[in-house]
């Protein structure tokens, strides 16, 4: 699993977040869902990239900000990036949420 980062002008920077296939192989759908979208599995659905299996999903952020997050599989597997920038301890008292910082 992966995050590439891209700084742009006008105080954005866009952001790849790719689920490896070695980790998706056995999953049909993946989100990225995170405090930029309220949590909503909905609105950021992952494509399946049909070379390699992969899940990718590119979003523009506002920079200097940090953003938690999470991928969902199958609508019932929460898993985080292993290469997030941070971890935050969320109110469930066995669940932390990745970070992306910008």
């Amino acid at each position: 699993m992966s995050i590439t980062k891209t700084i742009l002008k006008s105080n954005k920077s866009k952001v790849i977040f790719k689920i490896s296939a070695e980790a998706a192989k056995d999953f049909a759908n993946a989100s990225l869902v995170g405090d930029f979208n309220n949590w909503d599995a909905s609105k950021d659905q992952m494509k399946k990239l049909k070379k390699d299996g992969s899940f990718s999903i590119q979003k523009t952020f506002e920079s200097g900000k940090e953003y938690q997050f999470k991928y969902l599989l199958d609508a019932e597997n929460w898993i985080n990036e292993p290469e997030q920038d941070g971890v935050v301890e969320t109110e469930f008292a066995d669940s932390q949420n990745s970070v992306v910082m910008l």
